[in-house]
């Protein structure tokens, strides 16, 4: 189910998200977890995604930035849930770490929502056509990039599935400086996906996300998805903790 967004602070289009989906201990992302959030599973496995993608017409209140509207961003994230007053799972994602090319949209992410948000130059190569899509991002003076090829069609996610998993969830958590914790609502309608024949991750994983996500992000990932995306409602920032 959808969750309703009473005050949008984002409307935007979130396009070609390139996802690297890998199988990891719990521990590993347990102590990035908001208060008030726990860790949220698939079939019993703890998942760490890379996520590269186009973030297009953005607007900020209803306002369009200039020169800030479309960009590249590469997210480290993984997934929780939280159980509301009602008894319902409200199912999430936190963000490790966020790479945008803007520094305006970094400081703008990091002043309402406290995500860690960095800016680095992009650049992407998204080729639907032919199913090639590739992210980059420089970092020290080296290029690293998320790239994948896929095979077919974009067909609608199937009831059940790890895409279902990782593309359903409609909230996210973010840690607050004082140890509290922030909720916001992300609004879309269902995505199709395309299958990925191959997947490649080259990235200072120990120089960006720190050395401790080295041995999970150095493996194969389990699995790898591109979703075709679609419009986007950000809500502000609640305070639930």
């Amino acid at each position: 189910m959808l969750p309703a967004v009473e005050r949008p602070f984002l409307n935007a289009e979130w396009r070609y998200l390139v996802m690297l989906n890998y199988a990891t201990d719990p521990a590993l992302v347990a102590g990035y977890a908001p208060v008030g959030t726990e860790l949220d599973s698939w079939n019993g496995t703890t998942f760490v995604s890379v996520v590269g993608f186009l973030f297009l017409n953005t607007r900020v209140l209803g306002v369009r930035v200039p020169f800030h509207h479309s960009f590249e961003e590469v997210n480290l994230q993984f997934y929780v849930r939280r159980q509301d007053t009602r008894g319902q799972w409200r199912r999430g994602v936190v963000f490790v770490k966020e790479i945008v090319p803007r520094r305006a949209v970094a400081m703008i992410a990091r002043r309402f929502y406290n995500e860690n948000y960095v800016a680095m130059p992009m650049r992407h190569a998204v080729d639907a056509m032919r199913g090639a899509f590739t992210y980059k991002w420089k970092y020290a003076g080296v290029w690293n990039h998320l790239r994948v090829q896929t095979i077919g069609d974009a067909a609608p996610v199937r009831d059940g599935s790890g895409e279902e998993f990782i593309t359903e969830h409609y909230w996210g958590y973010s840690r607050q400086r004082d140890g509290g914790c922030v909720e916001y609502s992300v609004q879309h309608p269902r995505w199709h996906v395309w299958s990925v024949t191959d997947a490649q991750l080259s990235c200072d994983v120990r120089g960006i996300y720190g050395p401790h996500f080295h041995e999970c992000l150095s493996a194969e990932p389990t699995s790898a998805f591109v979703a075709n995306g679609s419009a986007v409602t950000v809500s502000h920032g609640q305070r639930i903790v």
